[in-house]
Formats: structure tokens, sequence, C-alpha cells
């Protein structure tokens, strides 16, 4: 066992794990935040996405210990408690869902887009969420939400 300190979602968290335990486990097993969601197992969905140090990241391709003394972000955290986020208002507003599986994933990988890129084009908001897969949608609602977050940004609504 190896002991890890990660701040998660603003509050500093220690356990004990298994040096092999993925971050996206130690998320939905040792600390009980299981919107982050495993989609594949291979890295390729983007389901399990997280900000790690306010980058996106795949949480399944990281060990717990990798992100010891990291700050990481998941969709729990994204918000105020009652709140949402712009992007997760434009997910809201804009129909950017159905399953709702992969959706946490994509609004980190979202969230990551529009800091690096305030007002990104089309193009640019397909090229940033490629590594996203949803099997449900043809991904227009999910581009409006984004587009609808970019009109919105800074505001938090209840």
């Amino acid at each position: 066992m190896v002991q890890v300190a990660i701040t998660v979602n603003g509050k500093l968290r220690k356990a004990h794990v298994e040096p092999r335990t993925l971050l996206v486990h130690f998320l939905r097993e040792h600390l009980n935040l299981t919107g982050t969601h495993v989609g594949c197992d291979t890295s390729q969905c983007g389901a399990c996405t997280v900000l790690v140090d306010g980058r996106s990241a795949k949480s399944c391709t990281m060990f717990a210990v990798q992100a010891d003394g990291a700050a990481v972000t998941t969709i729990e955290g994204l918000a105020p408690e009652g709140q949402l986020h712009a992007v997760q208002r434009g997910f809201w507003e804009e129909h950017g869902l159905q399953c709702g599986y992969c959706t946490p994933g994509m609004i980190m990988s979202a969230v990551n887009l529009l800091q690096d890129n305030p007002s990104p084009t089309e193009q640019q908001i397909r090229e940033g969420i490629a590594g996203n897969f949803c099997r449900c949608t043809g991904y227009q609602h999910i581009v409006n939400a984004i587009q609808h977050a970019v009109k919105h940004s800074g505001k938090t609504a209840r």
C-alpha cells in the first residue's frame, strides 16, 4: 500500500492505495465520486475524463499514485453545490445528452477546451471533444451545448 494525498474538488484527500489503483477507481471506490464513469477500459471513450491540475486527463490511464500532490476536479466539483457550471447549463439547455453516460467526461473535456480557447469555432469544438465518444447522439446537440456555454461563460445558474 502507498499513501496518496490528492486535492479532489478542493478538499485534500489522503488514503492508502495499491500502487496499481487507477485514478478512476480511487475516485469511484475510495471517495464515492461516481460521476466519473468507466466506459471502455482502453482509454478510448473519454467517459472517465477529469481535470488534473486544470488539464483534462483520462483517469483510467492514470494511477492514483501519479496524481499524488495534484489537484483533481471531477464533475461533482465543477460548480458550487446547487449550481451548474456554464458547460453543464449548456448541456441542460441544448439537450446535449441522451443516456448521459458520456456526459461527465464530455463536459470535463469541454471545460478544458474553453479554458484554452474561450471562443472556439464549431470545428475547434469538434476537435476538442474528439477524444470523447457518445454512442447515443449525433454530436450536434453537444456542440450546441458548448456553444451555449461560450455565450454564457462566467455564469453559474441554479
